[in-house]
């Protein structure tokens, strides 16, 4: 089968998908769980290339940085361990008051920590 698509994965990379989801899924997956495995990486691969794509076109097209901006809105890192605790304290206050717990001195604790 030939496929023209410029966003075509290798059939190396294919194969690697395979192989690994079905090392994955070989004791107790299914079919369909190793067929979803692949699409996923395909689809995520595929994506991956649309971004760079996209922040090639911007940093040769677009002054300052503007394509690190573009990067960062479309693959956001997840949130920091402190992130989430501090997330966590915030969402639980009231009740940490209730119970005597210092809320404020954990958010300090917690903001002096590195990332």
């Amino acid at each position: 089968m030939t496929n023209n698509h410029p966003i075509t994965p290798p059939p190396e990379l294919v194969e690697q998908w395979a192989n690994h989801s079905a090392s994955v899924h070989r004791e107790n997956g299914t079919y369909e769980q190793h067929e979803l495995a692949i699409a996923t990486q395909a689809a995520r691969w595929g994506s991956d290339q649309e971004l760079e794509a996209c922040v090639n076109y911007i940093d040769n097209n677009m002054s300052g940085n503007k394509a690190r901006e573009f990067r960062a809105i479309r693959r956001p890192k997840p949130p920091s361990l402190k992130e989430q605790a501090l997330t966590q304290v915030e969402s639980f206050a009231c009740s940490m008051e209730t119970l005597g717990m210092d809320s404020d001195l954990i958010r300090r604790a917690l903001e002096q920590l590195p990332n």
